[in-house]
This record gives structure tokens, C-alpha cells and sequence, in this order.
């Protein structure tokens, strides 16, 4: 059997869960082949713990170019998201990026520009959440057409507790120069994605960001973000790191349905007839439109990590589809970003957005950025946490 030979930069907690995967046999066409990470305790924890036959890199370009690898997963801190990908790139390797895409989307626009001189090169981006049975089956449903359009989507996403402690795990954690946002930036680029996945794009969008607001951090750990699409659908996106006992809520109003995804569940109020021709048609002042409420049957498939590396090795050897092209990380960030810098500059704003406003903005925060120190990072096993985040 072909393999292809990886190198992993980034030996982290995502690096780490992806070593693991690949060595124990879950991607049978992924050989993990060499390792880079800057940490020299990392490098010792790989040699101790990973299989025989890996190298070692302190320097992630000596292992881009030592000839060694094929395929690269880029698991770094955000900003260098795109510049090692870009390396990997120029030289005919093919990418997965861990999410998000980048900090900031002109730094990934010029990512996606690189990819497009690249066609030979496989880009593929972690969106594991794609794979869930949960939402595709409501992306599929939302997309059908059956149930008219999107009037509104709520999504509150607030089982992403971090204690202090967390945050105090790593020089890089919730600083505006070593991570460049908090909770919108490292927990909640799934279910960014995965809305305008479903939902598409927003054309406004005000939020407000509390920093700080419940950690001693920079970086946001509370948001509600209103927003509004094209067809005149509404939406709001609520999310914190500071709720002891969170919900995962999403639901979504359309013409002659209502869904509903909580509890690892999918419930679809089908109405027997839209909305609109309801009303007006009706006879009764306080009547309301019939429904029947049922859950939906999925094919129970939800491979997370271990899937998104199997089709993009199918992608690689057979010409196969990606669960996400890492062109398509720019759009969840696109809207991370316009609700950053809705909050910066106090006002609703439009998407897409001006991107050299943001980076300014973005900058002012970098520069007044305290660097932490004295911290020595700490490594977690991050299986138990929502699609294994960092």
C-alpha cells in the first residue's frame, strides 16, 4: 500500500492528538514520518512516547526541506498558520492546516493566492466539526430547498469553560501578540465555519466583546453578535469561556420549519405549510401553523480528526474530496474578524470587510500586548474537550 510520509510542525496538544492518531493505525495511508517543534522537551516526549523510525526537527524549514515528507499538518500557534503553509506550499507539499485558518484574512488571502499557484499541492483545512452526522444532515436539509428560506439562526455555544488556569498554560494563550483573540479565535472557529457552512455569510455585523472579562486575559472570553443576512434572515452568536456549566444550542427558523440541534440530537418541526401562506390564510386570530415535531435519523458517522486526515489522503492519492478545502478557512474567519472589529471600532460593520482597517486595529492591540513570563507550557490531552480544540 502507498503511504504518504507526513511531518507534523507543532507538537502540541492538536500535533500530539495527530501523532498519536497516526501511529496507533487510524489513517492506515498516513505515515508519520518526521516531527518539528522549536520545544526540545517536546522533541525528547516524541522520542520516548511515538513510534521508531520518526526524525526530529528543531527547525521546521530543515524538515520542509530534508526531503523526508510529502504532506505536512500545520498545528502551530494562529499567526504562523499561514506562513508555514505557504512554505510547505512552495515547494510542492501537500497541507493541512489546523483551524483557524490564520489571525487575520489578508494574511490568509494571500495563503489562498499561494494555493492557487499550487494546484499539484492537496490544502486541506481541520474543520473535523464538517464531519459530524449532526450537521451535515442540517446542512443538507437547510440547502434542500424543501423548507423555503432562513428567516433566523441562533446559535449559543457556551460549553467552552476555561479556568485560569488554561490560560496561564502557555506564553502564547490569550495575548493579542501570541494569539491574536481569544474565545472567537480558539474555540469557536468550528461552529463559525460550520454557520456560514449551513447558513452562509452575513452581510452586517455588530458585536460586543467583553476582554477579560471573567479570566485575567487580554483577549475576549464573552461575546453576543447580532447579525443579518441578505435576504433580510437575522441571527445572533453568543459564546463565553466563563460559564461553569455551558449550552450548545443552535437553531434555525426557516418558512415551513424549525430545527434544532442540542443534546447531540437533530429535531426538525416540520409545518404543514409555510409561514407565510399560513397567515395569510388564516381565519383565527391566535391560531398558529400545525406542525410535527420528530428527530432526524443520521447515518451515525462523526470521525472527527482521524476523517478529515483520511479524505484528504484520499485527496492525495486518488484525487479524492476533502471534508474542507483550505481555501474555505478564510470565510469563518472573515466573520470572526468582522465581530473583532465590530467591537473595536463600536459599530455594526459589513462583510467582507475592510481588511486593513482590521489589521491596523489589530496591530494596536499587539502593541500594547504584555508578554507573559515565567510560564512554562503545559501539555493536556484534549480527547475529552468539544472536537478536541485547543
Amino acid at each position: 500500500m502507498e503511504k504518504i510520509k507526513l511531518g507534523i510542525i507543532g507538537l502540541g496538544n492538536m500535533g500530539t492528538s495527530h501523532a498519536r492518531n497516526i501511529v496507533d493505525g487510524k489513517c492506515p495511508e498516513v505515515c508519520l514520518a518526521a516531527v518539528a517543534d522549536v520545544n526540545p522537551e517536546r522533541i525528547k516526549w516524541g522520542k520516548e512516547n511515538l513510534a521508531d523510525g520518526i526524525e526530529y526537527f528543531d527547525d521546521a524549514i530543515k524538515m520542509l526541506d530534508s526531503g523526508m515528507i510529502n504532506a505536512c499538518i500545520i498545528s502551530v500557534p494562529h499567526y504562523d498558520h499561514p506562513k508555514y503553509a505557504i512554505e510547505c506550499m512552495k515547494r510542492g507539499i501537500h497541507v493541512m492546516v489546523e483551524k483557524p485558518a490564520g489571525v487575520y484574512t489578508k494574511q490568509v488571502r494571500e495563503m489562498n493566492e499561494e494555493a492557487d499557484r499550487h494546484p499539484e499541492v492537496v490544502f486541506g483545512m481541520m474543520f473535523n466539526q464538517r464531519t459530524n452526522c449532526i450537521y451535515r444532515k442540517l446542512r443538507e436539509l437547510v440547502k434542500s430547498g424543501e423548507f423555503g428560506e432562513i428567516r433566523r439562526v441562533n446559535w449559543i455555544i457556551t460549553d467552552w469553560y476555561r479556568p485560569q488556569i488554561y490560560y496561564d498554560s502557555g506564553n502564547w494563550r490569550a495575548t493579542w501578540a501570541g494569539e491574536g483573540g481569544g474565545v472567537l479565535l480558539n474555540q469557536c472557529p468550528h461552529q463559525l465555519d460550520m454557520l456560514q457552512w449551513i447558513c452562509g455569510l452575513p452581510k452586517t455585523v455588530e458585536a460586543h466583546l467583553h476582554f477579560g472579562k471573567w479570566h485575567d486575559i487580554e483577549v475576549e472570553d464573552d461575546v453576543t453578535a447580532y447579525m443579518e443576512f441578505e435576504n433580510g434572515a437575522t441571527g445572533v452568536f453568543v459564546t463565553t469561556t466563563g460559564d461553569g456549566h455551558g449550552t450548545n444550542r443552535l437553531e434555525i427558523q426557516m418558512d415551513r420549519a424549525k430545527m434544532i440541534v442540542e443534546n447531540n440530537k437533530l429535531m426538525l418541526d416540520e409545518y404543514e405549510m409555510t409561514e407565510q401562506e399560513f397567515s395569510r390564510t388564516n381565519t383565527l386570530p391566535f391560531a398558529t401553523v400545525n406542525g410535527n415535531l420528530s428527530e432526524v435519523e443520521t447515518d451515525g458517522e462523526n470521525p472527527q480528526h482521524v476523517g478529515v486526515i483520511n479524505a484528504w489522503a484520499d485527496a492525495i492519492l486518488r484525487g479524492g474530496s476533502l471534508v474542507a478545502d483550505g481555501r474555505e478557512g478564510i470565510n469563518g474567519l472573515m466573520l470572526s474578524n468582522a465581530m473583532h472589529l465590530s467591537a473595536f471600532l463600536g459599530k455594526a460593520v459589513e462583510i467582507p470587510i475592510d481588511e486593513d482597517v482590521f489589521y491596523a486595529e489589530l496591530m494596536k492591540k499587539v502593541a500594547s500586548s504584555k508578554a507573559k513570563t515565567g510560564v512554562r507550557t503545559v501539555y493536556a490531552d484534549t480527547s475529552g474537550s468539544y472536537g478536541g480544540n485547543k
